[in-house]
């Protein structure tokens, strides 16, 4: 093996090559990197910062979420974690909140269908034009919460908060008479 072909640079899996879910983690992965470097596949042909999230980005997130091949399955933990992984290395953000409302209905999306209750598909759920209040759960019954910890656990410490997926996990916590010690860090009072 040359060294060229050692050290190639990742790409980035189009949609339509999607094929499962393992796949979109993967690719969300180069969308990450690229938002750390400001390059690489998904910077390419335009001006990119580094540390920085745009409207392209989050729109790379969206099409690989909603593949043809994964719209009718629930997000999995290592998308999820994917997600988080692009949300805490995107320190300026200029995309209109796009990437927020995708990221806080990817991560309950995934946290109600580990819990077993019924998600709308990805191109319902995940769309910019559908309220998270219209399928999330409001009340905790059903809901996990090995799966709510988990989600806590991922938002502590974070620079960044997500008020709409910190808001959802507070009601739902409440609801399930969490004790906080568990979740210390995680809410913010001014919410």
């Amino acid at each position: 093996m040359s060294a060229a072909l050692a050290f190639a640079e990742p790409t980035i899996l189009q949609p339509s090559e999607i094929t499962d879910r393992v796949a979109v983690a993967q690719a969300l992965a180069v969308v990450r990197d690229g938002v750390i470097t400001g390059e690489g596949p998904t910077a390419r042909g335009r001006v990119h910062f580094s540390r920085a999230l745009d409207s392209t980005d989050a729109a790379w997130c969206a099409r690989l979420l909603t593949a043809a091949a994964v719209d009718n399955q629930p997000v999995s933990r290592a998308e999820a974690e994917a997600l988080f992984a692009i949300n805490d290395a995107a320190a300026e953000r200029s995309d209109a909140g796009l990437f927020d409302d995708l990221f806080a209905k990817a991560i309950v999306h995934h946290a109600a269908s580990a819990s077993g209750l019924p998600v709308p598909s990805r191109s319902v759920a995940l769309s910019p034009d559908t309220a998270i209040e219209s399928w999330a759960p409001t009340k905790a019954i059903g809901v996990n919460i090995e799966v709510l910890e988990w989600v806590a656990s991922q938002m502590r410490g974070k620079r960044r908060s997500n008020h709409a997926l910190m808001a959802l996990v507070a009601s739902l916590i409440g609801m399930a008479t969490l004790p906080l010690v568990h979740l210390p860090n995680v809410f913010d009072i001014g919410m």
